[in-house]
């Protein structure tokens, strides 16, 4: 694994990593993907680029290749669509693909889900008026729809992560082998919360914990990566404090609870999902503008869909 120091120190070292991730992969160009109804050619400077050639030089990047199964199909849209502008976001809410209109957009990169569930499946909403507004919102604009979530995460460093470290300054900090293990100055959990809000713009954030525990060994993350991720991790690194995007109420909480009441000098802090995870976007939209610099691409942020009182 790559020295996480090395990256994202400023945006010109960002740039550096994105460089970088071309190398990791090597071989000859993928003939083929999930859905890709045909191949993509070798990219040359000043051409213009389909759906299906820019999905196919990303995934070049990534170390494991072609997925046989995985959630990262296109959502609508065709491969052979020319390409004449991108958004990237965590969503392709009914907002963002509005906005990836006006924008004169017709290309989106998210990093979850369009409609509603991990796979995308769509039998059981075919009826459904909100499903049948936003497909055919899509549909009557020409928008295609690409979900790059296994392939980004498969990057060596994780992408999503290193984003995220870079937001909060803490590459610095991230262990050479496993960075979403961090040694940071230590501060009071109050003071964590805080930095946590300022940093990632979150308005609110749940945990659990004494706010006056110092807190230095921090085990982040992001997204849903489950209770069994959770209290494996917690258990093998021993941090003071988890940081990740959600929870299952009943399940991780529970568990940072009880180990308190042993004993434990453990807390939680719980970001939500979207601030988890939207550094990856804008990684995402950095890796664009090196690869394809011709093409316009933007990143426009889904927001928190829950509102705090």
């Amino acid at each position: 694994m790559n020295n996480p120091e090395s990256f994202f120190e400023d945006d010109n070292s960002r740039r550096k990593f994105i460089k970088a991730m071309s190398t990791i992969a090597s071989g000859q160009l993928l003939l083929s993907i999930p859905m890709m109804s045909k191949a993509a050619g070798i990219i040359h400077a000043n051409e213009k680029y389909t759906v299906g050639q820019i999905i196919e030089r990303f995934i070049k990047d990534v170390p494991s290749g072609v997925l046989k199964q995985t959630v990262d199909t296109l959502k609508a849209g065709t491969v052979d669509m020319e390409v004449i502008g991108i958004v990237t976001s965590m969503f392709a809410t009914v907002e963002v693909i509005k906005k990836t209109i006006a924008a004169g957009a017709n290309f989106i990169i998210v990093h979850e889900p369009t409609f509603y569930n991990h796979e995308d499946a769509t039998d059981w909403l075919k009826n459904d008026p909100v499903y049948q507004y936003k497909s055919e919102l899509l549909k009557q604009n020409n928008i295609a729809v690409w979900r790059c979530h296994d392939y980004i995460h498969r990057l060596v460093p994780d992408a999503v992560t290193m984003g995220v470290l870079s937001k909060l300054n803490w590459t610095k900090y991230a262990d050479k082998r496993t960075p979403n293990l961090l040694t940071i100055p230590a501060m009071q959990l109050k003071e964590l919360i805080g930095y946590l809000k300022t940093k990632l713009g979150i308005e609110q954030v749940r945990y659990i914990g004494d706010t006056n525990q110092n807190c230095s060994r921090i085990l982040l993350q992001p997204g849903a990566v489950g209770k069994n991720t959770h209290i494996s991790g917690l258990n093998y690194f021993k941090p003071d404090v988890l940081i990740c995007g959600e929870i299952s109420e009943w399940e991780t909480a529970e568990y940072i609870r009880d180990a308190g009441a042993k004993g434990d000098n453990v807390s939680l802090i719980v970001l939500g999902h979207i601030a988890s995870e939207e550094a990856g976007s804008v990684f995402m939209l950095d890796w664009l503008k090196e690869k394809f610099p011709s093409i316009k691409s933007q990143f426009i942020s889904s927001k928190n869909s829950l509102s705090f009182l």
